[in-house]
């Protein structure tokens, strides 16, 4: 196997620290975070953003390794940016069907004037 050169080795190991910061602070946030809405929060920001930033590194890591473009991270990509997002919308409006409150005890009225 040959060695990658400096500047992609750089790169790589910038967007796998990247990664793995925002998904330490993610989880952090869905510990200590008061309330469901704020818990919802830092988990889905930590999926799309840090889990996305070490698929694109490995998809470069790969993709110079093997010398062509590698499918699976692309998919895996995609698959993440739509779902998270989605996921945590849907979560979020059970919760206030489901008469969740947030920390304050708002979600009460605000739902009130939406149903």
């Amino acid at each position: 196997m040959e060695e990658l050169p400096l500047y992609l080795q750089s790169i790589i190991a910038a967007l796998l620290i990247f990664g793995a910061v925002f998904a330490f602070i993610g989880s952090l946030g869905l510990a200590k975070l008061p309330d469901f809405y704020m818990r919802l929060h830092g988990p889905t920001k930590a999926t799309t953003l840090g889990l996305g930033a070490m698929l694109v590194g490995s998809m470069i890591y790969f993709s110079v390794t093997k010398g062509s473009l590698t499918l699976h991270e692309i998919l895996i990509t995609l698959f993440l940016f739509i779902t998270a997002p989605v996921s945590a919308h849907i979560l979020s409006k059970s919760a206030i069907r489901s008469r969740i409150y947030d920390s304050t005890g708002m979600v009460e009225e605000k739902t009130r004037e939406l149903f």
